[in-house]
């Protein structure tokens, strides 16, 4: 793939050129972290992060969306009669996304895009995003995305990677949607060796000395995990506040519900999370899950058995480290994932 240089000094010029083309979204400093946003005029990204707090899974699936509207009022003809909302499919640029979160995006579109199902709204919202990445060169000590088939420079999921070099960008092209972006911002002009991204790349690499073995789980027996002694220990000190789930970029679960005001309404999906009681809990007040053993280790069986086992890709896990970073009792999914993978089951 083609590799161009893009100098600092042109890189706010280049960004006021796509803002008649794309809405522009990227990285913003808060208080003393780092979220995605839509950037306002003259606004530029912030790469001086080492991850968000929030995946930027939200650009295709938004932590609430309002999918349907109607009426409640009978004197009107089409009342109680459910209408899609409108939504903004214009193209968008998102700029800075970490190749574990684009990574994480091919895992949930296993969800939303598939040959059996196809979820609209993800869907346009997807298509609609140019990802333009930034490679990591000071990966965290919780980081350990190699392990899990990613990496600090994967390009997976991405249209552009981006390697910071100081006074210049490197920009790898990966797709077409990617290259026509830069075209479009004027940053086509003036290539590079690509051998200094690979050189980066080990360097890299070489930083991560976290990781998880894996290569035990395949094989492994879901009942017999299922029924492991450690669940009890694991989920000791596990308060079910939902932190893991909510900034994990790989999870997808959501909940869809009415809400109503006056003789208006709409239907709306909201993230949800399987550490919550009330996630599995029936109508009939029956709750297959009642107990934070129960959500713990659904939690862990999913994300390590699970859908390995269904899609045959890997872990449901990049390696981002955020749900051990963030996680007010320390609950960590190395650990977790070393005891499922050496698990032996007493005959």
């Amino acid at each position: 793939m083609k590799v161009i240089k893009i100098d600092k000094k042109k890189w706010a010029e280049g960004l006021n050129k796509l803002r008649a083309a794309y809405q522009l979204i990227g990285p913003v400093k808060k208080d003393t972290y780092h979220d995605f946003q839509v950037l306002d005029k003259d606004q530029l990204p912030d790469f001086d992060f080492l991850n968000t707090r929030m995946s930027p899974k939200s650009i295709a699936f938004p932590q609430s969306e309002v999918m349907l509207q109607y009426s409640l009022d009978e004197a009107k003809e089409d009342h109680h009669i459910m209408k899609e909302v409108q939504k903004d499919a214009s193209p968008r640029a998102v700029f800075g996304i970490r190749p574990c979160d684009a990574k994480a995006l091919m895992l949930v579109k296993l969800n939303f895009d598939t040959s059996d199902y196809k979820d609209p709204y993800w869907i346009q919202a997807y298509e609609a995003s140019t990802l333009i990445g930034m490679a990591c060169d000071n990966p965290s000590s919780t980081c350990f995305c190699t392990s899990t088939g990613c990496g600090p420079y994967n390009e997976e999921g991405l249209d552009v990677l981006m390697v910071d070099i100081g006074d210049h960008y490197l920009a790898k092209i990966i797709s077409k949607k990617g290259e026509e972006l830069l075209e479009k911002a004027g940053w086509k002009t003036s290539a590079d060796d690509p051998s200094l991204i690979e050189k980066k790349k080990s360097q890299s690499e070489a930083k991560i000395t976290s990781a998880v073995e894996t290569k035990n789980l395949k094989d492994k027996t879901i009942l017999d995990l299922y029924e492991a002694p450690f669940w009890e220990d694991i989920s000791f000190s596990c308060l079910n506040c939902g932190t893991c789930t909510y900034v994990c970029p790989t999870c997808w679960c959501f909940d869809i519900q009415d809400e109503a005001h006056g003789k208006k309404g709409v239907r709306m999906r909201n993230w949800d999370s399987c550490m919550f009681p009330l996630f599995t809990l029936h109508t009939t007040g029956h709750n297959p899950r009642e107990t934070k053993v129960h959500r713990v280790r659904q939690r862990f069986m999913h994300k390590l058995k699970y859908f390995m086992d269904k899609y045959d890709k890997g872990i449901m896990c990049v390696g981002c480290g955020r749900c051990i970073r963030l996680c007010p009792v320390n609950i960590d999914i190395r650990t977790v994932c070393d005891k499922m993978n050496n698990f032996k089951a007493s005959c």
